[in-house]
């Protein structure tokens, strides 16, 4: 597992990591304290992955034009 704090992790190596975490628990192979704290890093890796989903899909937006067509801004994707 990374050293790296969670909350400077980029999506993929949240992810990355995420996936390793899991793959470990799964296996049921690891003592009970060690499983703990798994599941607690796992935790933050998934918060981390969601917060960086969420904030990619604030970065989404849609151009705005004005009635010749010239862009006049940005709204949100989901904005009607």
């Amino acid at each position: 597992m990374s050293e790296k704090p969670v909350n400077e992790m980029s999506f993929e190596e949240a992810m990355a990591e995420l996936e390793a975490v899991v793959g470990q628990l799964e296996r049921g192979d690891v003592p009970l304290d060690a499983s703990i704290s798994l599941y607690e890093r796992g935790a933050a890796l998934k918060a981390r992955c969601e917060a960086k989903l969420k904030e990619a899909e604030e970065k989404v937006a849609k151009l705005t034009l004005d009635g010749d067509g010239n862009p006049t801004g940005t709204e949100p994707l989901d904005a009607g």
